[in-house]
């Protein structure tokens, strides 16, 4: 049996390695034959050979790939979702006469990262009036910027819907301000290159709320931060607001599918994007082997009035050389109009659980591969106490 078995595998090869008449042809020595990579093993695959893992659902929530202790190959990008020091976190943080006490909490972990990208919602300058009240016109006062530098912000995406609600001179400000403290900005056209042991990191910001985005500067952009980074980094703002799914709402409008745009700037280049604007955080999506994100959640705001808001997660993006290997999300919840503290372990599962099972649902509808099992949906969560637990 075993005979005729190898003769079969010798015919089999000699029929798809014909040599041509005439040709003389050499027998090759024997080979050990191994087993074809399991790619629904793909971790545990990556770790008995030293082969870089398949990025997919499965790896990123049930990871068994272990990232090496290895600064020469291993960089981090650790990202923010919404931090908008306006409104009630400026109230209460001028009242406290104390700019960093909505980072104090999380800043030794968010800090703790090659790179720390936020999302900057606000403009912050000088003389910004303290208005508490429901005003949908947002500033910070400049002094803020110490709590960014405190919580490690190394770029500020300032491609959003309210970084200009106080006009040209507003983004100006805030630009010089970041600048002159060492925090380099997305979003205002020139991407933000920084070398991380040898490793470039571009950064690019694009808004769609409020207007469609515009496909031509997106590719324009990417392929202008090819040019210049190993790793293209692309944040958006976009999508429906209070949703766990990414989705258009052409209600406001927020024209794009931010499934179509994420999906398009993969095509054209993006190592990983980014993105944010809902207040609630969302499921991830990998599409041809890239990550894409639809949404952190809140990080620094007041938005007390629901659970969902008060909620987020960080995402710490870890890369062996330039491929995306592992992911991260810890979860938060904010107290006192605007401090975000880390959850406890059983909140914290919770709030995964729904991140992944959100993942699952977007994966299902775009017919890619889901975690498994499929965890269920929680239930949504019970508001908790305003103030954090002593």
């Amino acid at each position: 049996m075993k005979v005729a078995v190898v003769a079969a595998l010798v015919l089999a090869v000699a029929c798809n390695n014909a040599t041509p008449l005439g040709v003389a042809n050499v027998a090759s020595g024997s080979r050990a034959l191994v087993d074809a990579p399991d790619f629904g093993d793909q971790p545990n695959f990556a770790n008995r050979t030293g082969r870089l893992p398949v990025l997919s659902l499965q790896s990123l929530f049930h990871p068994t790939y272990t990232v090496p202790a290895d600064p020469g190959r291993i960089r981090t990008l650790l990202v923010t979702g919404d931090v908008i020091p306006a409104r009630g976190v400026d109230y209460f943080a001028n009242a406290r006469h104390d700019f960093l006490w909505p980072f104090r909490p999380t800043a030794d972990y968010t800090k703790d990262a090659d790179i720390t990208y936020i999302n900057l919602e606000a403009p912050l300058f000088a003389g910004c009036p303290v208005d508490p009240g429901p005003s949908f016109t947002f500033c910070g006062d400049a002094r803020f910027v110490n709590g960014l530098t405190l919580m490690g912000a190394d770029v500020a995406n300032l491609a959003n819907n309210h970084l200009s609600n106080y006009g040209a001179e507003g983004i100006t400000l805030t630009d010089q301000l970041l600048k002159k403290n060492g925090i380099q900005t997305s979003g205002l056209g020139p991407v933000a290159v920084i070398d991380v042991r040898g490793i470039k990191f571009g950064f690019v910001g694009f808004n769609g709320i409020g207007r469609a985005i515009d496909q031509v500067a997106l590719k324009a952009g990417i392929e202008r931060a090819r040019q210049l980074a190993d790793i293209v980094v692309v944040q958006f703002h976009w999508g429906k607001e209070y949703e766990r799914q990414p989705m258009a709402d052409r209600g406001v409008p927020t024209p794009d599918d931010p499934v179509v745009i994420g999906h398009l700037a993969i095509d054209w280049g993006a190592d990983i994007v980014i993105g944010n604007h809902p207040h609630w955080y969302q499921g991830v999506e990998v599409y041809r082997g890239k990550l894409i994100t639809y949404a952190h959640g809140n990080f620094v705001f007041d938005q007390m009035w629901s659970e969902e808001t008060r909620e987020g997660v960080i995402g710490t993006y870890t890369f062996n050389g330039t491929q995306l290997v592992s992911a991260t999300w810890k979860a938060y919840r904010i107290y006192d109009y605007g401090q975000p503290v880390f959850m406890n372990g059983q909140d914290s599962a919770i709030s995964l659980q729904t991140m992944e099972a959100a993942s699952d649902q977007l994966a299902t509808r775009l017919h890619e591969p889901t975690t498994s099992p499929v965890p269920r949906m929680p239930a949504p969560p019970a508001y908790a106490p305003v103030h954090a637990p002593a």
